[in-house]
């Protein structure tokens, strides 16, 4: 017998995107709105994707099983 498939957390897929060599990442916090107090170069900084590393990625790869 084996074992049942495991769901994909859609919320968790929506946020969150693996690359080839399993790193997550994950979209910055702060660029939605509020944006013309905030510098050019903090707006610029928090375009880049941010890596999610520790016990939180073992989490969230559980939660993407088919990544």
């Amino acid at each position: 017998m084996s074992k049942a498939k495991s769901k994909t957390k859609k919320a968790v897929a929506k946020r969150f995107k693996i690359t080839g060599t399993g790193r997550l990442l994950h979209k910055q916090a702060g660029r939605s709105h509020l944006l013309s107090k905030k510098t050019s170069k903090r707006k610029r900084h928090l375009r880049a994707l941010g890596e999610i590393t520790g016990q939180d990625k073992t989490r969230m790869k559980r939660l993407l099983p088919g990544a």
